[in-house]
């Protein structure tokens, strides 16, 4: 895949690969081009001397001018500078739209990160930093095919983002191979809206004018602001320049250079990169910085500072280029992978050409009268000697800061209401949630109904009919204390609605409810890309299994459970050692693309033919379309999250610059599916701050069936919103593991009950005063819905609503709502004859063999019958081989997914990817076919062993990619192995008798690889971030010389046969991969077991 064929049909010679890239690259030295002509800082003849840009006493004057706020130096540059990384913040975002804010705002926040879910897999960019890079080139970029471009010398960059001093010296560029020019992008203040736009065009067309005299580096520079002139934001300036020489054929000619004092966040730099800057220079922050060094306010030198703070947005920016699948900078460098949420199109077409906009909004004229409004606040209250900084209130609530929709008049209220049970109370709570006549903050809130059609309310289904609809939002046991989980739990299963489990597993005991009082076990259980506690017994026990692809406050990005928040009752469920670091892959290793996805649905619902399968999506530019194969790759539920929910932990950038309203995304996903006649087949849910029965209504009535709560829960079981449940300090006893602070936890099932029949209290009505009976005969009826007309906001009266009021018109027999099932093509599974073969297992417990063929039209075996055995005895372990089932032929995906303990599954031919996915206990044996004369041969795909909790896997050959991928506990024997193997693995042992590929553990975090290193490279192809690579212990070489024997028994493999001959020879050739953290904690706790 991927090769090259040429054929010359003249000459009637074929060419292949290795031959045609040898040709062409034979041709010319270009070892020696690249090195004549690549560049770095170090080899310019420049000056390098830094000049100071900014006094002391101005300063303060720049961070005002550019809104800088207290938040902004207290929560986003000072960790960055101390920790070298993105700040963290946690409950998700609950303030305004920027185009809906009463405050000025900065041009970046009207934009909004795109992000890969299903079509293809964003990248890790920490754990797979091998293949990220963020190089960029300055100078001329010529046709590469012209070999006179050959010549053109450019400066190699590591990073978009410089430093002062970097700047300085391309300030100063004045030879032959380098022209830099500055521009300045500032206005004069007092010249008004007029003055904006016409700079902004003088700035276009002075860039033109200076590639025309021969410069190919442009520096746009704000530098020069001050009480007379204000700054065109920098964003705007860049993308102008941009399109403006696109437009005139010569933006190939130079590189555009960035030097703001409005960029300091890593979104920022990822917006400029995105339109147009090849390298961008911060030097209010870095100045900024520098100060809270002086002052003693960051707890490191002024240089260290700069340096983490450069590296922390690079970093950021690598992060935000993975979560589209993007490995290098050239490639996001002018791709603009965002979308717009509140400017005009008008704006949009001519100065950020070909990014989406739906919803229309403000234009020149008010980005020009934000900056204005800014820039005239700032300098008269520098008049009036006030030097202070604003507060800022857009990560926590403050009195004078941004406005919340959860501040502590409506937590107090919606708090008081539930405890005592009062309706009269909570009225008072949602009139204050959804009145935001003063306060735009939603979509939502502008509209109103209308073509009201009152009928009587007893006439509406019952509230009990409507709390079945409502499911709690995916909050994991880990990231919420056990209290709260099985709170919600409780209340949830009282009411007859649906709990979430979370991605984090669930205690084994809280999955059968036969001894309970009450029923704790979670309805709807999460396959998230760790895979944490997905074993066979957690599948077969839920009512709804959900497929985590994205999440609210941080889409296209993995997560990290620190080790100290990983106690022995997490461990436990996690199926790792206590205090060991847990991560999850920001892609699901199983899902690359949307057959990938049916292949998974297809996993699960073989697991639990019972349960629906849900795959949870968050809104953003085309959701509709991958809905659209979502709902074609057989899921019964899909849901669109908001982009403001999200209670976990998460980057301070994503839960502020990722994801869009669900308002946009459910409009879509719904009308997408109307007109292509598959409405009918998928329910749609929706979760994102909903707080109020009108919430509720507002969504049912743009296309959603059922609602998702997380955040509001968490409210009436106690929380108030100090958003640090990231830092295991949650002094309510909510969001920690703290033993001490979890005796604060003062909430009742019956809170999170009271609070469920409110909002369906509430919800009916509405929908009485509606005219509508059932919630079905509510779902997409967008004509009940109008813009409220009188809404005077200057920014919010000009956007365009009618794409989400949008109502298809389609023939009446396509229903508006789902009317059928999914046909997930069980009735060809091969596991209802491994199922009849096994009655007598189920009925006398006695043991059952049989052989099969197998072809590859033959996927996921074994699993039906591992969720059949786990649904008869729960709780209930066998002992090995009590089904041996036999197998001759090719296997198809999943073989062995989720096989139970007591079952043995052998195979005499290949398998496809996903052997063993979810390993919960079975025996998998793969050998070659005993006719087949090759030896060493790859004999199964990628993505064995993923999220593997126990049981163990012989493989007689080499596999693919990605094997272990998160084993959790599985044995393995395999003779060679591809790229990225035993990744992100917390526990198991495996033993490799052959080669591994690159990035070999990388974010292994726990259990132990032993591989026979005959070459002498493990080393070179180990990612060696948390791993040690030393000899195995005398009790390792013991077990690897158990597992090989047994290896040879399962398999006769020619190379076990090898190794255990000539034992003394070999097992000095082993090499044993373990993590530091994970040595030091099993160590210690064999030394403990050994003094007791």
């Amino acid at each position: 895949p991927g090769e090259m064929l040429l054929v010359d049909t003249n000459r009637k010679l074929i060419f292949f690969d290795e031959e045609i890239k040898s040709n062409v690259a034979s041709k010319m030295d270009y070892v020696s081009i690249i090195r004549n002509n690549r560049l770095k800082f170090s080899d310019l003849h420049a000056s390098t001397v830094s000049k100071e840009i900014i006094s002391k006493e101005k300063l303060l004057e720049k961070q005002k001018a550019f809104g800088y706020t207290m938040e902004d130096l207290r929560m986003i540059l000072k960790p960055m500078a101390e920790n070298g990384g993105e700040p963290i913040g946690s409950m998700g975002n609950d303030t305004p739209l920027a185009v809906l804010s009463n405050k000025p705002q900065l041009l970046f926040n009207y934009f909004r990160q795109l992000f890969a879910q299903v079509t293809n897999p964003p990248i890790d960019p920490i754990r797979e930093g091998i293949v990220m890079s963020l190089m960029n080139f300055l100078g001329t970029q010529e046709d590469i095919l012209n070999t006179k471009a050959l010549n053109n010398k450019y400066i190699l960059i590591d990073s978009p983002i410089i430093g002062n001093e970097e700047m300085d010296q391309l300030k100063s560029l004045r030879n032959e191979d380098f022209m830099s020019t500055v521009i300045p992008i500032t206005f004069k203040a007092d010249s008004g809206v007029n003055g904006f736009k016409n700079a902004l065009e003088l700035i276009c067309e002075r860039a033109l004018q200076r590639v025309a005299e021969g410069y190919n580096i442009i520096i746009l520079s704000d530098a020069k602001v001050d009480s007379y002139e204000a700054a065109i934001p920098s964003l705007l300036a860049v993308s102008a320049v941009h399109h403006y020489l696109i437009e005139k054929k010569q933006r190939s000619k130079i590189s555009i250079l960035i030097e703001a004092g409005d960029v300091r966040e890593t979104t920022h730099f990822a917006l400029l990169n995105a339109y147009g800057a090849s390298a961008i220079n911060p030097y209010l922050a870095i100045e900024t910085v520098k100060d809270l060094s002086k002052k003693r306010l960051i707890s490191c030198t002024e240089d260290d500072s700069v340096a983490s703070y450069l590296k922390a947005s690079s970093k950021g920016l690598a992060k935000i280029l993975s979560k589209m699948g993007i490995c290098t900078t050239q490639s996001y460098h002018g791709a603009q992978i965002f979308e717009i949420i509140g400017i005009n199109d008008e704006t949009v077409n001519k100065y950020f050409g070909g990014t989406p906009t739906r919803i229309g909004g403000i234009g020149v004229e008010e980005i020009a009268k934000e900056v204005l409004i800014r820039h005239t606040s700032a300098y008269n209250n520098l008049r009036q000697n006030n030097t202070d900084l604003e507060v800022g209130g857009l990560y926590k609530w403050r009195k004078t800061g941004e406005f919340h929709l959860f501040n502590p008049e409506t937590i107090y209220r919606l708090q008081q209401s539930v405890r005592v049970g009062d309706y009269s109370k909570f009225k008072e709570y949602t009139t204050l949630i959804d009145d935001q006549s003063q306060n735009l903050t939603t979509i939502r809130s502008m509209f109103e109904f209308h073509n009201l059609n009152p009928i009587p309310l007893d006439e509406v289904e019952p509230e009990s009919e409507i709390i079945k609809r409502f499911c709690s939002g995916a909050m994991s046991i880990g990231s919420i204390s056990k209290e709260a989980h099985e709170t919600i739990a409780i209340a949830m299963n009282r009411l007859g609605a649906k709990s979430n489990s979370g991605e984090g597993g669930e205690d084994p005991a809280r999955l059968s409810t036969i001894n309970d009082v009450d029923n704790r076990n979670s309805a709807v259980k999460q396959v998230a890309s760790a895979r944490f506690g997905v074993t066979i017994d957690y599948l077969s026990s839920a009512d709804e299994l959900q497929i985590k692809v994205s999440q609210g406050a941080k889409p296209g990005e993995g997560g990290h459970l620190p080790g100290k928040k990983v106690n022995e009752y997490i461990g436990k469920i996690r199926h790792s050692v206590p205090g060991i670091d847990l991560i999850s892959p920001p892609p699901h290793h199983d899902i690359y693309s949307i057959e990938d996805l049916a292949q998974l649905i297809f996993d699960l619902k073989n697991a639990n033919p019972s349960a629906r399968i849900s795959v949870k999506l968050v809104a953003e530019n085309g959701v509709g379309t991958v809905a659209a194969g979502v709902t074609k790759a057989h899921a019964d539920l899909i849901i669109i999250s908001g982009h403001d929910g999200g209670t976990g932990a998460s980057p301070l950038s994503s839960i502020r610059n990722a994801g869009i309203p669900w308002e946009i995304g459910l409009s879509e996903t719904h009308q997408v599916l109307l007109l292509n006649n598959l409405r009918s087949r998928v329910r749609l849910q929706t979760d994102g701050q909903l707080k109020t029965g009108r919430d509720v209504v507002v969504a049912c009535l743009l296309g959603a069936e059922e609602f998702g709560f997380a955040t509001t829960l968490l409210v009436t079981l106690g929380c108030v919103m100090l958003r640090h449940c990231q830092n295991n300090n949650c002094e309510m006893g909510v969001a920690t593991q703290s033993e001490e602070l979890r005796k604060n936890f003062c909430g009742k099932p019956e809170y999170v009950m009271n609070f469920m029949r409110f909002i369906a209290r509430e919800v009916r009505e509405n929908m009485a005063s509606l005219g509508f009976r059932t919630i079905n005969e509510m779902v997409g009826r967008v004509d009940k819905l109008k813009v409220n007309k009188n809404i005077g906001h200057w920014k919010a009266k000009m956007l365009d609503l009618s794409n989400i009021l949008y109502r298809p018109d389609v023939p009446k027999r396509i229903t508006p709502y789902c009317s059928q099932n999914q046909d997930h093509g069980l009735e060809g599974s091969m596991d209802f004859k491994l199922i009849q073969q096994s009655q007598s297992f189920f009925k006398d417990r006695k043991k059952v063999t049989g052989s099969f063929e197998i072809k590859n039209l033959h996927r996921t075996v074994g699993t039906m019958l591992s969720g059949e055995i786990a649904k008869a005895f729960p709780n209930e372990r066998f002992a090995d081989d009590m089904i041996n089932f036999k197998f001759f032929g090719s296997a198809g995906q999943s073989f062995g997914a989720f096989g139970i303990k007591g079952l043995t599954l052998e195979l005499e031919g290949d398998a496809n990817d996903y052997v063993a996915k979810g390993l919960s206990g079975a025996k998998i044996i793969i050998r070659k076919p005993r006719e087949a004369e090759y030896g060493k041969s790859i004999i199964a795909g990628n993505t064995i062993l993923y999220g593997a909790t126990q049981g163990s896997v012989y493989i007689n050959g080499i596999v693919g990619e990605r094997f272990c991928v998160r084993n959790s506990g599985a044995e393995a024997v395999v003779e060679g192995v591809g790229n990225h193997g035993c990744e992100y693995m917390t526990d198991g042992f495996v033993v490799i008798l052959g080669a591994v590929g690159r990035n070999f553990a990388a974010g292994m975090s726990g259990g132990t690889a032993v591989i026979l290193d005959i070459d002498n490279n493990l080393e070179s192809m180990c990612n060696h971030e948390l791993v040690l690579v030393e000899k195995p212990t005398l009790e390792n070489l013991k077990k690897v010389k158990k597992m090989i024997t047994d290896h040879f028994q399962y398999t006769q493999s020619i190379v076990a046969k090898e190794v255990l001959e000539n034992w003394a020879y070999y097992k000095n050739k082993f090499s044993r991969v373990i993590p530091v953290t994970y040595k030091e904690i099993t160590e210690k706790n064999d030394n403990e077991t050994k003094v007791s």
